[in-house]
């Protein structure tokens, strides 16, 4: 090999541990509140809890009224006995019935 491909060689290899050092994994977190993810699931049809809930507990559910869909959600029996106090509600429609979730404390 020449001298001038080594060095081609080097100066890429250089170049590449450079740009992946610099690289970053940046992690956007956005907070919704219950309504807001309760219309998210009512658009999208299907049941799915928030990733970040700053320590409190989550439940989702659907049903064919609003009523339904809460009673639907985990924790909610626990929250009618006082084991759980609900702090934030979101009821919405969707295409396939009710979507409810609560949070909890």
């Amino acid at each position: 090999m020449s001298a001038r491909f080594m060095v081609m060689m080097t100066l890429a290899l250089l170049m590449g541990a450079a740009t992946a050092q610099a690289e970053q994994v940046v992690t956007v977190t956005t907070v919704v509140t219950a309504q807001q993810q309760a219309e998210e699931n009512a658009r999208t049809g299907r049941l799915a809890h928030c990733r970040v809930l700053n320590g409190r507990r989550e439940g989702v559910g659907m049903g064919p009224t609003p009523e339904a869909a809460e009673r639907a959600c985990c924790f909610y029996q626990d929250a009618m006995r006082g084991r759980y106090r609900i702090v934030e509600k979101g009821v919405a429609r969707g295409p396939r019935g009710w979507f409810a979730v609560i949070r909890y404390e």
